[in-house]
C-alpha cells in the first residue's frame, strides 16, 4: 500500500475483549437413553465426548460438558446426545417400535359434532364453502350495521379490511361469483367463526351460516318450477334442530333484521335463548348485490352442537284416542302460540300434537284463518276413557278461547 500510494503507516492498535469463559450444557443420562431407546454405557458416554475436546464432568444423574470455544453449534442438551449417539454408532442403537399408549378421547354423548351438522347440510343438496374472515367494510355495515367490526391493521386490499361479525358477507359474495357465472341454482353453507367487541375485549364465536337461491328443486319433470322460500330453508334448519333431538323445540319469532326482508325475517330461538337469525335478503340488498331472492340462516354452533341424550320410555300396550280439532283465530296469531297453550293445559296423556292444515278463504272472515290440529291421548298403565279425553278437550278450547281468543269452526 505504501509503494503504490505512498504515506506512512499509522501505529497498530491491538484491542482484545475480556476472557469469557465457555458456557457448560448438562447432560442426563436417563434423556440419552430414553431418546435413543437403548442402555449407554456412561465410559462410553465420557469417552465420546473428551475426544471431541469436551470438558466432562460427573454430576448426579449425568455431566456438565464444556464444549470447545470452536464448537458454537454444541448449545442445548439435544446436541450433545447427538454427537453422543454418533460416536456410538447408529448400528448399535437397535430398531424397536415406539411404545404408545392409546387412550380413547372423553366424547360426550350430549355433544353433536360440526362435521354431522355439515354431513346433514350436504344431504339436503348444499355445499360447503370455506371464505376469508376479513371483508369488504361497506358491505359488512349494510349487512350488520349494529355491530362495529374490527379494522386490520395490514389489510390485503381495502376491501378485505374488516373482520366479520357475521359470516353472511362471505356467503354472499360467493354466491355472487357464482351467480356471475351462469349458475341459477346455489346452496352454500360454511362453519366458520365471526368476531365481535365485547366491552372492547375482541371475542370468536362459531357459528353455522347458510344461503339458498334459485330453484328449490332441481330441474326435473315431476316437479313444478319455483323459487326457493322462506319454508324451504326453515325446513332445513328443523332438520338440524331434529337431528340435535330438539326436534319442535326451534321457535321462529317474527323479528326485524337490516338484512333480512321485512315480514318475512325471524329469530330463532330454543329454551328461552336466541339461537340465530333466518329469513330473505332485503329488496334493496338485493338490487345492490345484483343478486335475486336468495333466502339466508345463521346459527350459534355453542348452542345447537348441545345434543339431548335419547331416554328410554317404554311403549304403552293401551289404546289411544285421537281428536281432530279446527279452530278460526286472529290472522297475527301464531301457530307456535296455539301448540303451546294447548301443550300447557293438555298435560302429560297429550302423546302427539300436530298442526297439520292453516286455512284463509271462504267461509272464514278477513284478517283471520283456521287452523286444523291432531291431539292424540293415551296412558302409560291403562285404558283412557272417552269421558276423559272429552274433560280434556272441553279444557283444551277454553283455554284457547281464553289465551288466543279461538273460536270452534263451524
Amino acid at each position: 500500500l505504501v509503494g503504490i500510494g505512498g504515506g506512512n503507516p499509522g501505529p497498530i492498535t491491538d484491542v482484545k475483549g475480556p476472557r469469557r469463559a465457555s458456557a457448560t450444557v448438562a447432560l442426563r443420562h436417563a434423556r440419552l437413553e430414553r431418546l435413543v431407546g437403548c442402555a449407554v454405557p456412561a465410559k462410553t458416554v465420557e469417552r465420546a465426548l473428551t475426544g471431541l475436546g469436551m470438558k466432562v464432568r460427573r454430576t448426579a444423574g449425568g455431566w456438565r460438558v464444556a464444549p470447545p470455544s470452536y464448537r458454537f453449534d454444541i448449545r442445548i442438551e439435544p446436541d450433545l446426545i447427538e454427537e453422543t449417539v454418533r460416536l456410538f454408532g447408529y448400528s448399535n442403537v437397535p430398531a424397536r417400535m415406539p411404545r404408545i399408549s392409546l387412550v380413547a378421547p372423553d366424547v360426550p354423548e350430549a355433544r353433536l359434532e360440526p362435521r354431522r351438522l355439515s354431513a346433514l347440510l350436504v344431504d339436503r343438496d348444499y355445499q360447503e364453502v370455506v371464505t376469508y374472515s376479513f371483508v369488504d367494510p361497506d358491505l359488512q355495515k349494510l349487512i350488520d350495521p349494529s355491530n362495529t367490526p374490527m379494522m386490520l391493521a395490514n389489510p390485503i386490499s381495502a376491501d378485505m379490511s374488516v373482520m366479520r361479525t357475521t359470516l353472511w358477507p362471505s356467503l354472499l359474495q360467493a354466491l355472487q361469483y357464482n351467480r356471475n357465472r351462469q349458475l341459477e341454482r346455489v346452496r352454500l353453507f360454511e362453519t366458520g367463526r365471526r368476531y365481535l367487541s365485547a366491552e372492547g375485549e375482541p371475542t370468536e364465536e362459531a357459528v353455522l351460516a347458510g344461503v339458498a337461491s334459485g330453484n328449490a328443486a332441481a330441474k326435473q319433470w315431476g316437479v313444478v318450477k319455483r323459487e326457493v322460500d322462506f319454508y324451504d330453508v326453515k325446513g332445513d334448519v328443523e332438520a338440524l334442530s331434529a337431528l340435535s333431538g330438539y326436534w319442535g323445540e326451534f321457535r321462529f319469532l317474527a323479528a326485524n333484521h337490516p338484512a333480512l326482508h321485512p315480514g318475512q325475517s325471524a329469530a330463532i330461538h330454543v329454551g328461552g335463548e336466541q339461537i340465530g337469525w333466518m329469513g330473505v335478503l332485503h329488496p334493496s340488498l338485493q338490487s345492490r348485490l345484483d343478486l335475486g331472492p336468495a333466502v339466508l340462516f345463521e346459527l350459534k354452533l355453542n348452542l345447537l352442537a348441545q345434543r339431548r341424550v335419547p331416554a328410554f320410555t317404554e311403549v304403552s300396550r293401551f289404546p289411544a284416542i285421537r281428536r281432530d280439532l279446527a279452530i278460526v283465530v286472529s290472522e297475527e296469531i301464531s301457530g307456535h302460540k296455539v301448540v303451546e297453550a294447548i301443550r300447557g293445559v293438555a298435560g302429560n296423556l297429550l302423546v302427539d300434537l300436530q298442526l297439520f292444515d292453516v286455512y284463509r278463504g271462504e267461509r272464514i272472515d278477513s284478517g283471520r284463518k283456521s287452523f286444523t290440529l291432531t291431539l292424540t291421548f293415551q296412558h302409560s298403565s291403562r285404558t283412557l276413557r272417552e269421558a276423559e279425553v272429552d274433560a280434556l278437550m272441553a279444557q283444551v278450547i277454553s283455554t284457547l278461547a281464553g289465551e288466543v281468543g279461538a273460536e270452534l269452526r263451524r
